[in-house]
């Protein structure tokens, strides 16, 4: 697969670089006729520029976008389901399984599967299905046979080399952490294009770079990158576990160990093998070269020492593994050897520690004096100390310094005071490593009343937009006019909520909504391609929320209200993995009084969801068409949004939600703790809605721009500054409204 091709998609784009034009036809060539049919059949169509690029490049590359396309799009995977007419029941009950059960073990009369099974006559009706129905295993592959059922048709525009250029120093500055998808997209730039001079956004970015110039054999040149010890901690545990953000050893063996814990598992499970993948071990070069940039790092000795004291317990570990202690007492290392002596020491005093000394004494003015030293610490802890010593100091002296304040953070203080200063709200909270909970509100509410929390949230919200008004009101521009398009007033911004999943189709933020077309959508789950056959049990589910109960639609109950599960797959086939379906009947349910539909996908095996398991869902204005033959339900041109697993501690995993009332899909990724669909907590789905309606919308963020600036709004095109949905779709660019 080309990346770059890749990238480009995920921008709803093709990349055409100057090397792959080798003409100047004036007329379309019947290769080129041929490439545009064929991507119309998986659901795009192409803008005139592109089609005029297009018809110059050589008939090789054409197929390789074609090829690097299917590949996105899945179409040469195997798509089977269990049960082939699927839409109708085959009505089995337990007793089914039971018969077999015993006429297995007794050998007695029926049918031998090709796993071993003996199916009795009268029991399951073996010509509705693709696979053993007992033991839920696929013996067949099942190839795609309806294209193009599509209503809508992604048009794809040129990307050239100045394009990509453009959008990895987007990528680079972006003043918010880049989710997965950007991450996996910087990776593959990196890889093929320059690394200009530019300033690093952020600092999970910043070990990404890093990691490209080492794999270069540049590792000095990631020395001036590294500028307090954190930074490097951050890059040595990003080589250890994949992860960039700094997750404690112990949250990561929890997860794995009760990712691996079954129903039917009595004895609790040994975590050593989860303690034994984190071991550090490291040879003398890479020692020597973490010792340069420790020595190499220009800050104070005792502020480094404090930097490192809060992973105090990883960094002793680290210094072990690398014999940092020992290069210390090099010639040249004179400064790594202070700090070595310092931190074993402890000859530091700890920031935190002060503020927690001052704050339980409820000593305002020190704590206050303290805080204002780390603006970014403090914006983080307004709310809570708004509540401890009340708001009136602590907004006084947060005005002081808000000027200093990353804009992220400003506009994350605006967003959530609603939400936080509410008694009666259960907030979503997922803790760095952790899995999507709901916690009550602070108790310290109670101290309140609503008109005190009420005068709080306003004088949050007006310090933060006041400070951000200045902010664009500095910012000179000739500019008279703004277009802000409609759709962007239902995008929220990229800040808070990062997806650890892949979207390789044009990604979408945490909270988009999708209009459906139709009257029927089909969830999809598809998995095991490349892998030999083995039990490998994931699941396809849905839970039903209603007024008063909640229903679910998995393996254990294939048909319900508005439902239609494809039957449950346990094991996977060789090499060319299988597939699940739901098919949601959206009239069927609002007939019935549903509220939300969540769709979730769980690892039922032990462990957690198997890397490169793509799920999703399609949405056509045209009934979509299920295979008499075998079942397979999955057209690509249907595809309206679908995520490729990558992280490899998620046991399950929240994919979307159903408004039934409002016809639409919010795009959300929720991870939580479950073998099953049923261990779903619907409070937390719940509360995760809530707080996604509370963010700031990137059309709420213009119009802020446009009042600050005095621009005048249009709903016209042309304006002086036009923003578009195509514009929005790079979230990296969105963030340079950020302004700091």
């Amino acid at each position: 697969m080309n990346t770059l091709l890749q990238v480009g998609l995920r921008q709803q784009a093709v990349f055409i670089p100057e090397t792959a034009i080798h003409s100047n036809e004036q007329y379309l060539t019947p290769t080129t006729g041929l490439l545009v049919a064929n991507l119309a059949k998986l659901g795009f169509g192409v803008s005139e520029s592109l089609l005029h690029a297009l018809n110059q490049t050589t008939p090789a590359y054409q197929a390789t976008i074609l090829e690097t396309f299917r590949e996105v799009m899945g179409v040469n995977k195997s798509w089977l389901p269990l049960i082939k007419n699927w839409e109708i029941p085959v009505n089995v009950t337990i007793a089914d399984y039971i018969v077999t059960y015993f006429n297995t073990v007794f050998e007695g009369e029926g049918t031998r599967l090709d796993c071993g099974h003996i199916i009795p006559p009268e029991t399951f009706p073996l010509e509705r299905y693709n696979g053993c129905p007992f033991c839920g295993t696929a013996f067949n592959s099942g190839a795609i046979e309806n294209f193009g059922q599509h209503s809508k048709i992604r048009v794809l525009e040129l990307w050239s080399e100045t394009s990509a250029t453009a959008y990895l120093q987007d990528l680079l500055a972006s003043k918010t952490a880049l989710d997965a998808t950007q991450v996996d997209s910087l990776k593959a730039l990196l890889s093929s294009l320059p690394l200009k001079e530019v300033k690093i956004g952020m600092k999970e970015t910043m070990v990404t770079v890093v990691d490209i110039l080492i794999a270069r054999e540049e590792a000095d040149k990631a020395t001036v990158l590294f500028t307090t010890p954190t930074d490097i901690l951050r890059y040595l545990w990003y080589k250890q576990t994949g992860f960039l953000q700094l997750i404690a050893p112990k949250t990561i063996i929890q997860r794995q160990t009760k990712n691996k814990v079954q129903f039917h598992v009595v004895k609790p499970v040994k975590e050593t093998l989860a303690r034994e993948a984190l071991k550090l071990k490291y040879n003398r070069k890479e020692g020597l070269m973490v010792a340069k940039w420790m020595n190499n790092i220009d800050m104070d000795a005792t502020a480094m020492c404090e930097t490192m004291h809060p992973k105090r317990g990883m960094w002793v570990r680290f210094i072990r593994a690398l014999r940092l202690a020992e290069f210390s007492q090099r010639p040249g290392f004179e400064r790594l050897r202070v700090v070595m002596d310092k931190f074993y020491r402890q000859d530091y005093t700890v920031w935190q520690g002060q503020v927690n000394h001052f704050r339980l004494r409820y000593d305002t003015e020190s704590t206050m004096y303290l805080l204002k030293q780390r603006p970014g610490l403090f914006a983080r802890s307004l709310f809570a100390n708004m509540l401890w010593f009340g708001p009136a100091p602590v907004t006084a002296a947060f005005a002081t310094i808000i000027d200093k304040v990353p804009a992220r953070l400003l506009f994350t203080l605006q967003m959530y005071a609603d939400y936080y200063f509410d008694k009666t709200i259960t907030r979503s909270v997922k803790p760095l490593g952790g899995i999507t909970k709901s916690v009550p509100a602070n108790r310290l509410l109670s101290m309140y009343d609503d008109a005190q929390l009420a005068a709080m949230q306003d004088a949050v919200t007006e310090l933060c937009l006041l400070a951000m008004t200045k902010r664009f009101a500095a910012v000179p521009t000739t500019a008279k006019s703004i277009y802000i398009a409609p759709a962007l007033f239902k995008i929220p911004l990229a800040i808070g909520d990062r997806s650890e999943q892949i979207q390789d189709l044009p990604s979408a933020l945490m909270g988009t909504r999708y209009k459906t077309d139709g009257n029927k959508i089909l969830l999809f789950m598809q998995w095991g391609t490349g892998l030999a056959a083995q039990h490998l049990d994931m699941d396809l589910s849905c839970r039903i929320a209603y007024d008063e109960y909640s229903d679910t639609c998995s393996f254990g109950r294939l048909q319900t209200t508005g439902c239609k599960h494809s039957g449950d797959i346990r094991s996977i086939p060789h090499k060319v993995g299988t597939a699940e379906y739901i098919e949601i009947d959206i009239s069927a349910l609002a007939e019935a009084g549903a509220r939300y539909v969540t769709f979730t996908c769980n690892a039922y095996s032990q462990g957690a969801i198997t890397p490169n398991l793509v799920v999703g869902w399609m949405d056509s204005k045209y009934p979509m068409k299920v295979s008499q033959k075998n079942g397979v339900a999955y057209d690509p041109s249907c595809v309206q949004h679908m995520v490729r697993i990558t992280s490899e501690i998620t046991k399950g995993l929240v994919f979307g939600v159903l408004d039934v009332a409002a016809r639409e899909i919010i795009w959300l990724e929720m991870p939580f703790g479950g073998q099953v669909a049923q261990q779903l907590d619907l409070r937390n789905v719940k509360a995760i809605l809530k707080k996604l309606d509370s963010k700031l919308s990137i059309g709420q963020l213009l119009l802020v721009k446009a009042a600050a600036q005095q621009l005048q709004v249009t709903d016209q095109l042309p304006a002086d500054e036009t923003y578009t949905v195509q514009w929005a779709s790079n979230t990296a660019a969105v963030t340079q409204l950020f302004i700091d």
